[in-house]
């Protein structure tokens, strides 16, 4: 599909490689990893991070959770990004965010695997690998989106994901519903993003979930999960 918007993701919750290629051969060229709710070892993940950016493609890695070595894992095997969940206020931003950005920036240790070429680097590689990687942590609590501003002014933060549905539940909604409350959390989001002239990035399944991202400006929109895609093609196969 040549005509098909750059502005779309696949979420994949197993290292499935033919998923991949016919997600990349259809015109995808992002994929997000959820390695955090998904079942990825480390070498499943390390494979298809490789065989994504062979392919050209921008891989984001949903790490499993708010701490450095996970962060720096993803980030040594090639990721392009590295999504951060369970962020809470700017203060756990600020120490979390840290480990995906080299010194003086942040924290982050270096080694000599995918990124580096296998061997050693010059002087300016780590300044080139802080602007090259992308940190985006997740707003999904209601801590982080009372701080969402700050948390963007951090210069350790590229931009966000959103987590509507642990938002919904941390802001005592219960289950995402894409309601007007939830709605105006986006906006505040975006609105926050767009201020800090930082992008943003929405999981929208739905059409009429993407067309409110699109309006609001979203960076990127994930539109197609590997679950749902194998049911939905299932289902539809079974059809008369």
């Amino acid at each position: 599909m040549a005509d098909m918007p750059q502005n779309l993701a696949i979420w994949l919750s197993t290292p499935h490689q033919a998923m991949i290629e016919i997600a990349h051969d259809i015109g995808y060229r992002h994929v997000v990893l959820d390695i955090e709710h998904g079942l990825f070892d480390l070498e499943a993940t390390d494979r298809i991070i490789a065989l994504g950016k062979a392919l050209g493609m921008t891989m984001h890695a949903k790490v499993l959770g708010p701490k450095a070595i996970p962060i720096q894992q993803a980030l040594d095997m090639g990721a392009d990004s590295v999504i951060i969940p369970h962020i809470g206020d700017v203060e756990h931003a600020r120490r979390v965010t840290a480990s995906a950005k080299y010194p003086t920036l942040g924290t982050r240790s270096f080694s000599g695997t995918r990124p580096a070429r296998y061997g050693g680097v010059k002087p300016d590689y780590y300044d080139r690998e802080n602007i090259r990687t992308r940190c985006y942590p997740m707003i999904e609590s209601a801590a982080a989106l009372r701080d969402v501003e700050a948390i963007l002014a951090l210069p350790t933060v590229d931009g966000l994901f959103v987590g509507p549905s642990d938002l919904s539940l941390d802001s005592g909604r219960g289950a995402y519903r894409n309601t007007d409350a939830d709605k105006a959390d986006l906006k505040t989001i975006a609105t926050a993003a767009r201020k800090a002239g930082k992008p943003w990035i929405m999981p929208a399944w739905s059409r009429p979930e993407r067309a409110f991202a699109q309006e609001l400006g979203a960076s990127l929109m994930v539109v197609a999960d590997e679950y749902g895609s194998i049911w939905m093609g299932l289902e539809d196969a079974a059809k008369p």
